[in-house]
């Protein structure tokens, strides 16, 4: 089923690229029109003051609560921007990506509103409650690779062999203005905020956050990457797209080993600051917003309330803005997190 429309072209990247990846940057109005597609399908997302936090650091600290959102991640957000602008075509064929759980169960519930089929490659390992809720909202899954990108090299190539839209893990700009969405939603209600700290990953929330809080307030936005997966910290620094050999982290939804184009470039022009945060911070930080909020996040959420000591300084008597990105914490993780009790 294979045509010109659905192959491979030459990418920027370590990654697949299909014709219909649009890698121009998006920018603010982009963000600003994905909005207007949300509306239909998500509702606003809280913004709560932490008491603990604020205390502990001297701060203004709030959280920005994506993980309230449907499937329990802010990646529906992007999610659904790319599918409603996807063409007919595609939807009658199905729309296919790779993922260790939240981008999966985000396509899965999109395909739904959408009416087309959801195809989701998971590496080997990947937890039986993450396939469960990708299969529960009607994906259908296929359990492929050693790691992450080993499942996006295969979707890749179901995605040409086909003709299944390839929906990319970063270089797609509609993945970049839906997540900014959630900027815009701070910048309304906290127009006095300074500092917004975000995960990085693919780079969907640092691209997003920089285009829209960043952009319409005053607000440094910064990034934090877990050490152990510090591909795209490399790459900010150095400009160089260079992938790395192996991705094991706790932070397993951000654990990419191929830096991605798009959100980079929008990263390197646009964020302010980025940092990586250990293993052994990134567990004590979900174990402690467990512990005094009772607000149960996954890895991939962790690394900004990590870095919280290191920035201390910079945000004492600031007004900063963290999201909570997802709540899907695998059952095997979780039990390290309640042990704490």
């Amino acid at each position: 089923m294979s045509s010109p429309r659905t192959e491979r072209v030459e990418s920027p990247d370590a990654s697949a690229i299909f014709a219909y990846h649009d890698l121009t940057p998006p920018t603010t109005a982009d963000v600003y029109r994905a909005r207007g597609t949300l509306g239909e399908y998500l509702p606003r997302t809280p913004l709560v003051r932490s008491d603990w936090l604020s205390e502990a650091y001297d701060a203004e600290i709030y959280l920005k609560r994506e993980d309230v959102l449907p499937t329990g991640s802010f990646k529906i957000r992007g999610i659904t921007t790319v599918l409603a602008n996807v063409d007919p075509e595609f939807r009658e064929r199905g729309v296919i990506t790779a993922s260790t759980g939240n981008y999966g169960r985000a396509l899965a519930k999109a395909a739904q509103w959408f009416d087309t089929e959801a195809i989701v490659a998971v590496p080997e390992g990947t937890g039986r409650n993450r396939i469960d809720g990708i299969e529960r909202l009607g994906g259908r899954v296929e359990v492929v690779g050693d790691d992450y990108d080993d499942s996006a090299n295969w979707a890749a190539e179901e995605a040409e062999q086909e003709g299944y839209r390839y929906v990319h893990p970063g270089n797609e700009r509609g993945v970049i203005a839906g997540t900014g969405t959630a900027g815009l939603e701070i910048a309304d209600e906290l127009p006095e905020v300074d500092v917004v700290i975000g995960p990085i990953g693919a780079g969907s929330i640092g691209a997003g956050y920089s285009l829209s809080v960043g952009a319409v307030t005053d607000a440094t936005v910064i990034g934090v990457q877990a050490a152990a997966v510090d591909a795209a910290y490399r790459a900010w620094q150095t400009g160089k797209l260079t992938p790395q050999a192996e991705a094991n982290t706790f932070a397993d939804g951000i654990a990419a080993r191929v830096p991605y184009a798009l959100p980079m470039g929008v990263m390197r022009e646009r964020m302010d600051e980025m940092y990586t945060v250990s293993e052994e911070a990134i567990v004590e930080a979900i174990t402690r917003l467990f512990r005094e909020e009772r607000i149960l996040m996954e890895g991939a959420c962790a690394p900004p309330f990590a870095i919280l000591e290191t920035l201390r300084e910079e945000i004492e008597g600031r007004t900063v803005a963290i999201p909570v990105t997802g709540r899907n914490l695998p059952g095997e993780k979780l039990a390290d997190v309640l042990s704490v009790e």
